[in-house]
């Protein structure tokens, strides 16, 4: 708060590649979709420098990505998940999660599943390749250096997207949700061509697989993070500061007001019974979580890992474990705490 740490806790235990020993203060562990907020702030960071323009056609730096009547969706529109690309038509495999090129050369050639900007379909993967093909293109750096080289590094935050081998040691596995993955409908419910199944089910994730090398290694910039709470607090104490965190001045405040712009307002086409009001990538306070504070933005990880960023309080909070629940975009394990306190901030 204010940039100070007010508190820091961890504990319990976890598996590890040697096998079960306690939860270090240096653990780091596979954060899922939080990861999503690392991506939001590259691209608002190029926004920043007047290298990106949100509003104006991906296909300006990526021009492939005109094809399939493409030619007017914006970063925008990915960053609020309306571009209509919350999948692939093409049958997937979990391993072509690692390749890249294969993912966003597919969403090049492919027509949107629904009109660009009327509304929200929960891109859960598919989000951080095309964000990441965008940062690539103007910056000629895979997402993963460029959030390393421009945020982590100069903040000394210990969160990376693609983590090198030396870091092995302390990672910790994931408990598998008992329920699995709690949203994808059955295709008897939704029907096999819907949206929402579609989406979730190609390819059908296993959350083991983050456990292994080729995940680790690789740049997943929706779902393959690693960090802990305090370096997701840490990275978004410039969120909540006005771009600014220990001495330095990453980002501008103004810059950051673009989160509130809204993209999509509404009951999401993917994550079904759900509303989301959703700003310029980040979830803004409304019926899926009800936070106080206006000027407050959040997003979560598939088991239950959190970041919430209030600005109007200077606040940076998160939530990060081992134990999944099922829940794609956080749990109130995570929420509980920091809902509590505001009950004292707020008096």
């Amino acid at each position: 708060m204010n940039g100070e740490v007010v508190f820091d806790l961890w504990g319990g235990t976890a598996t590890y590649d040697d096998g079960e020993r306690p939860w270090e203060k240096d653990t780091i562990i596979n954060v899922w979709s939080t990861t999503k907020t690392m991506s939001f702030l590259c691209c608002l960071l190029l926004a920043d420098r007047g290298e990106l323009n949100l509003y104006a056609p991906v296909a300006t730096y990526w021009p492939e990505f005109a094809a399939g009547g493409k030619g007017q969706v914006a970063t925008r529109h990915i960053l609020g998940h309306t571009a209509g690309l919350s999948g692939w038509d093409e049958p997937l495999t979990i391993n072509d999660l690692l390749d890249h090129d294969k993912l966003v050369g597919l969403h090049a050639n492919q027509a949107p599943w629904w009109e660009p900007g009327s509304g929200s379909g929960y891109h859960a993967i598919s989000q951080g390749y095309l964000l990441g093909e965008i940062v690539k293109r103007i910056s000629g750096r895979s997402l993963g250096q460029f959030f390393a080289d421009e945020i982590a590094g100069p903040l000394g935050a210990d969160f990376h997207i693609g983590t090198t081998a030396e870091h092995d040691s302390r990672i910790a596995h994931v408990i598998a949700p008992s329920l699995g993955l709690g949203e994808v409908p059955s295709a008897s419910d939704v029907g096999e061509l819907s949206i929402a199944w579609r989406t979730l089910s190609n390819p059908m994730v296993d959350a083991s697989f983050s456990s292994t090398p080729a995940w680790r290694r690789a740049e997943v910039p929706a779902a393959g993070g690693h960090g802990n709470a305090r370096s997701v607090a840490a990275v978004h104490t410039l969120t909540a500061n006005g771009g600014s965190a220990n001495g330095k001045q990453i980002i501008s405040a103004e810059g950051l007001e673009q989160i509130f712009d809204v993209q999509a307002e509404g009951m999401d086409k993917v994550l079904l019974g759900t509303e989301l009001k959703l700003g310029m990538g980040f979830g803004l306070p409304g019926p899926m979580l009800p936070l106080p504070n206006p000027r407050t933005c959040y997003w979560g990880g598939w088991g239950g890992s959190l970041a919430i960023i209030d600005m109007d309080l200077n606040l940076s909070y998160s939530y990060v474990m081992n134990k999944m629940e099922s829940s794609l975009t956080g749990d109130p394990r995570g929420a509980g705490p920091l809902l509590a306190a505001y009950g004292i901030l707020m008096s």
